[in-house]
């Protein structure tokens, strides 16, 4: 779809023609899955497509004095009057979509991708080109079957004008489009726009039989947008050391930051987070100095508990950690011995320059891209270049190897790489969670090293409970070893309690999935499996799961036309590429062999 605002001005071609420019909101749809879809019941979709279209997606652009400028077998452009209009028009499409699909199997279902973007088009013979109609498109290939995705630009038009929420995605490398942009996830009235159960649980979660704490995103108040990635830095590391306590439940970082950026009603977050308890703040750096504030509110009543400022020079930036963390603890846990905060506390490394790197990183890794990918393994190169002995930057390079290797980033020779990495990490010591975590997720995945694997994951969990990263790493762990299938449900499933709105929640769901099949439950993977593939439709390990699921059925057919989605988004996969080193068994061998029979390349 498209929309155009005023502002006519003349430019022209390179060679010397003139054009038609227009500044201009750009929306760009289509149907996610089209080809699936198609490839199961190429007349029937067309039928229900065109009745959509008749019944309920033509009319709300006429509403919204729409022109549709062409279409494509899955897809159309639409010029607005203005970018208000559009998004109105995109909103009442998606809300009727998810009326419309109530009712219709998961696998039946016509769900539109819609991106917006603001900025300049050329119009000409009733068509339009340039960077506003590609940033569009490219904005679309991100967003979620059901979803909106906008840009910086576009949501800076629209905030405040149409009834729905924004969901900072960070910036995002788009193909073909030179710079990184700013993007945003539309959710309407609060709720995703695509039935995502990460953010929008069926029911209020119910309070753990433990104090239980979130850690909102502390305000970055030192008036520099590139200091973000170390207020995020500071509280993560301040969840960290929470999270080490057994006697607290705390909520992981991936769903307290689902908050960043937004005003919050802290009583809501605690209905949705199923918390007791909220601790939020502010950081400022400024020169060598750093100033942390924070205060811990009830949950359920909104009353202050405790509030306090804490000021330290930069290279004593552990310390003021320590502080921030000790007075939480003292606030909720009087009866806590201060020799297990002591055992709590610990410096990851010694140089300050290498810390912030890895502070750096750990922004890019969030943001899924092949862009930020790359930016986070220079960064953690540079840490580990500064600090031969920083283990935890180590630990966390290799684990981003996995992620490179799923994705197609990596190369063959960086299963060597994340290998030693992953063993120089452990040199360092074995009673960090999150370098255990990284570490064992990585030896398991490139090694027959299973039990080893496992043992680290196990001794992580032991010591961080509370950590859901560590528990779904568990979970796969216990996956890839073939090791009691009902321990990786649980492993997952409470990985899933403690961060309800994680962004990473569809590895949670794609290892659930897998476990499933592992007990011998392919009507349930199947079902997860789908579940995940509508989260992350290019996702090859949900895609593998779920075809598995089907040939094991016997739904052959179906499980053929899986893999040709599969194969379309990514042409090069194999089965073995792409693979963990799964321990040899019945069901592995059970597991591949449906997906050699739904034709996928070994």
């Amino acid at each position: 779809m498209l929309v155009c605002v005023g502002l006519k001005y003349r430019g022209h071609f390179l060679t010397g023609e003139r054009v038609e420019r227009r500044l201009a909101a750009v929306l760009a749809a289509d149907v996610a899955g089209y080809s699936r879809l198609m490839g199961a019941d190429e007349e029937g979709t067309l039928a229900r497509l065109k009745a959509l279209r008749k019944a309920l997606v033509d009319p709300t652009i006429a509403k919204h004095r729409g022109r549709i400028v062409k279409t494509t077998g899955d897809g159309m452009l639409v010029e607005f009057a203005s970018a208000v209009d559009a998004a109105r028009s995109a909103v009442e499409v998606q809300r009727g979509m998810a009326e419309q699909n109530a009712s219709v199997p998961p696998d039946q279902r016509i769900e539109f991708r819609i991106g917006v973007h603001s900025g300049d088009i050329i119009f000409d013979d009733n068509d339009i080109f340039g960077d506003g109609v590609n940033i569009a498109a490219r904005l679309e290939g991100i967003a979620d079957p059901g979803s909106i995705c906008i840009s910086d630009d576009a949501q800076r038009q629209i905030r405040g004008k149409v009834d729905v929420v924004f969901e900072d995605m960070g910036l995002q490398a788009l193909k073909n489009i030179a710079e990184p942009m700013r993007a945003w996830r539309v959710r309407l009235d609060g709720d995703a726009v695509h039935a995502k159960p990460s953010t929008a649980p069926d029911a209020t979660l119910a309070l753990p039989d433990k104090p239980s704490i979130a850690v909102l995103p502390f305000q970055n108040m030192s008036g520099d947008p590139e200091q973000e990635y170390f207020a995020d830095g500071m509280v993560e590391d301040i969840i960290t050391a929470l999270s080490r306590f057994k006697s607290l439940f705390v909520i992981a970082r991936n769903s307290s930051f689902t908050y960043k950026g937004k005003a919050v009603d802290i009583k809501q977050v605690g209905r949705e987070l199923g918390v007791r308890y909220v601790l939020e703040g502010s950081v400022r750096k400024a020169g060598g100095k750093v100033r942390i504030t924070g205060q811990l509110i009830d949950a359920a009543t909104g009353v202050h508990l405790w509030a306090e400022r804490f000021d330290g020079p930069l290279e004593d930036i552990f310390e003021v950690q320590d502080q921030v963390t000790i007075s939480v603890i003292g606030a909720l846990l009087p009866q806590l011995e201060q020799a297990e905060v002591q055992r709590a506390r610990g410096k990851p490394t010694d140089s300050l320059s290498a810390y912030d790197c890895f502070m750096r990183a750990q922004n890019y890794s969030r943001q899924l891209t092949q862009a930020a990918y790359h930016e986070a393994s220079n960064y953690l190169e540079r840490a580990i270049a500064l600090d031969a002995s920083f283990g935890l930057a180590k630990a966390f390079l290799a684990h981003s190897l996995v992620l490179g290797t799923l994705q197609g980033w990596a190369g063959p020779q960086d299963r060597e790489r994340a290998v030693e990495l992953a063993k120089a990490s452990l040199e360092s010591g074995e009673d960090d969670p999150s370098l255990l975590r990284c570490a064992g997720h990585t030896l398991g995945f490139f090694t027959r090293e299973h039990d080893r694997a496992v043992s680290l994951l196990e001794r992580a969990a032991e010591l961080n409970p509370n950590s859901s990263g560590v528990l779904w790493s568990l979970g796969w762990v216990r996956c890839f070893a073939v090791k009691d299938a009902n321990l990786a449900i649980q492993a997952f499933e409470r990985a899933m309690r403690l961060s309800p709105r994680d962004p990473d929640y569809h590895f949670m769901l794609g290892g659930l999935a897998f476990a499933h099949s592992m007990a011998g439950q392919d009507e349930r993977a199947l079902e997860l499996a789908w579940r995940c593939i509508q989260l992350k439709p290019k996702l090859a390990l949900a895609h593998r799961a779920y075809i598995s699921a089907l040939a094991n059925l016997g739904r052959l057919d179906e499980a053929k036309a899986a893999a040709r989605t599969l194969l379309e988004f990514d042409p090069g996969f194999t089965i073995s590429g792409r693979a963990a080193q799964f321990r040899e068994s019945a069901f592995t061998r059970r597991y591949n062999a449906g997906l050699l029979a739904a034709g996928l390349p070994e």
